[in-house]
């Protein structure tokens, strides 16, 4: 390779790969919750600008990192802007042919960039190779089934967007875009070993876009490795690699859930048995300047590894099975479970059965509920940190760990108090947070369902279709003598029967749209779904009022509910 020369030039003849242990396909598209404002949005956008423009100089697109490998090119920094340039290449060349045959030029450069013959010029990932060859190059998977990771997804929904973008164009601007893409030019970097590869990454990205610590770890670990490794380097480098293999597939399953460096960070807290652990690149430079690094480096891999195959477990397989970790991951995904998950982390690497995790996480469950409601600037770290460290492979019974959440909860002891009952009832009387709010009518709708269910499994809160938060009485007082009660704008009022939980509701999107504000009566009538919209019925007579008493009858039985099962 040519130290500057095009994308065209750079990747004829060559076969380039995105070698496993490096991060998969991460661009985002637009669409769905996701902004325009994406990479790939960017990318298309800065080529069409280009190609409007009447600028004299190619279209630079960067530099590029690579580590020759016997035939074929590694590629160590700027993977992403390649899967995307043959992303795109491939959609372009594809609505190119629907319009004619390619010219003779127009096919050797679909040679040097795609794909000649039975070679393909560019690979990602491993484990989603085969998906990308079928789906963006041959063509020959047209459904979204059995797209198992979320890069697989980014790649098939990068593919289509392009797809849709260009649909339109014409053969004009089709060839003036090709032209764009394959004469930008680039600068390469061909590295002598990993060694320099890894000093290479760790220069440029402290100078430049700074990575996730976890990519910084993993250099660190590597470097460290080359400098100390003495005769085992090689066979250090490999177990390095192949951990991170493992690594990053898990996050393609479970990026959406919990962040890398959240994980790299709770794994630090079990390493060292302490949840005071915060700072993970300054714990890890230090343990590197320490005579045992290597060891340790072996040792930290290990287990960062088996944290994140765990946690892949536990927002996997366990979660759809498990109602109780699915109930703590629910609370997760709105308020965090940091305090949670470090303790979850050991109860996988100890092996406890999945009963006992799910007994767990219900009491976990309680503590984060309490620290998300009650907001406390007291230190909840300094409770419970004695209990975590107690948690070990020798003496991994969770009844202690039940047991100081039990005494937090009814505890009138000075350090204790600010979680107990009393602080968690004071905390639920007025406003709340509207997720936390859906949460605890959630768990509302399963205890109303026990008291007349017998063997049928609790309604999970991923079966109600994009769940809202229905005001019953409605926020302003112009709805008064339409079956609601007196209205005041004072805030104390507000808070304590508009925004509150007895004036709350949970209800899907649709049926909240097909009700809005409608009167009380005709509101009372579409309340036939379930168990809590039922209970509502029978609160208030078809020709009665929902007003004051009834809202604080209803946040009075609510409140039980979560103080009893809390």
């Amino acid at each position: 390779m040519e130290a500057s020369t095009t994308i065209r030039k750079m990747m004829a003849g060559n076969r380039i790969i995105v070698p496993s242990y490096q991060r998969a396909y991460s661009w985002e598209t637009p669409g769905g919750n996701t902004n325009s404002n994406t990479h790939t949005d960017v990318f298309l956008t800065d080529l069409q600008e280009y190609s409007k423009s009447k600028a004299i100089s190619a279209h630079y697109f960067g530099h590029f990192l690579f580590e020759e490998k016997k035939a074929s090119f590694h590629v160590i920094d700027g993977q992403q802007r390649l899967t995307t340039i043959v992303i795109f290449l491939s959609a372009l060349f594809s609505k190119l042919r629907t319009i004619r045959d390619l010219d003779e030029d127009e096919e050797v450069c679909y040679e040097d960039m795609v794909k000649r013959h039975n070679t393909i010029r560019f690979s990602t990932v491993d484990y989603d190779n085969q998906l990308f060859v079928d789906y963006v190059v041959n063509k020959t998977k047209i459904d979204r089934n059995g797209l198992d990771t979320e890069s697989a997804c980014r790649i098939v929904k990068c593919f289509d967007f392009f797809s849709d973008k260009i649909s339109n164009g014409s053969e004009e601007y089709l060839k003036k875009m090709l032209s764009v893409i394959s004469e930008s030019t680039c600068t390469t970097h061909l590295v002598r070993n990993e060694s320099e590869a890894i000093q290479m990454f760790i220069f440029q990205n402290n100078r430049g876009k700074k990575p996730s610590s976890l990519e910084i770890v993993k250099a660190k670990f590597m470097y460290q490795v080359h400098l100390y490794g003495n005769d085992e380097k090689y066979i250090l480098i490999e177990e390095i690699k192949n951990r991170f293999e493992t690594i990053y597939k898990s996050i393609s399953l479970i990026e959406y859930k919990i962040g890398e460096d959240d994980i790299l960070l709770y794994t630090l807290k079990v390493y060292f048995n302490s949840l005071w652990e915060t700072n993970v690149l300054d714990k890890i430079d230090k343990k590197l300047s320490e005579n045992n690094s290597i060891n340790f480096i072996k040792d930290f891999t290990q287990s960062l590894c088996m944290s994140f195959e765990h946690l892949s477990t536990f927002f996997g397989k366990d979660e759809r099975e498990n109602f109780s970790i699915h109930s703590l991951v629910t609370l997760g995904g709105i308020a965090g479970i940091t305090i949670a998950i470090p303790f979850v982390i050991k109860a996988y690497q100890f092996g406890l059965e999945s009963s006992e995790i799910g007994k767990l996480c219900a009491a976990l469950e309680c503590l984060v509920l309490r620290k998300r409601l009650i907001g406390t600037r007291a230190d909840l770290t300094s409770r419970i940190d004695d209990v975590f460290e107690k948690f070990t492979a020798l003496n991994k019974e969770i009844a202690p760990i039940v047991g100081k959440v039990t005494l937090l909860k009814y505890s009138n002891d000075s350090r204790l108090w600010f979680w107990n009952n009393e602080s968690l009832e004071q905390s639920l009387q007025g406003e709340l947070n509207n997720s936390i709010a859906k949460y605890i009518l959630w768990k509302y709708e399963v205890y109303l369902e026990k008291e007349g269910k017998n063997g049928y499994a609790p309604t999970r809160f991923d079966s109600i279709e994009k769940p809202e938060l229905e005001h019953i009485a409605p926020t302003t007082s112009s709805h008064y003598g339409r079956g609601y009660d007196c209205y005041s704008m004072d805030i104390g009022y507000q808070e304590t029967y508009i925004n509150c939980l007895g004036n709350y509701l949970l209800l899907s999107k649709s049926h909240n749209c097909a009700i809005g504000n409608i009167a009380f009566s005709k509101k009372r009538e579409t309340y036939i779904h379930n168990k809590q919209q039922r209970e509502i019925q029978q609160l208030v007579p078809e020709d009665g009022v929902w007003g004051k008493e009834v809202i604080q009858k209803r946040k009075e039985k609510i409140i039980r509910f979560v103080l009893s099962q809390c």
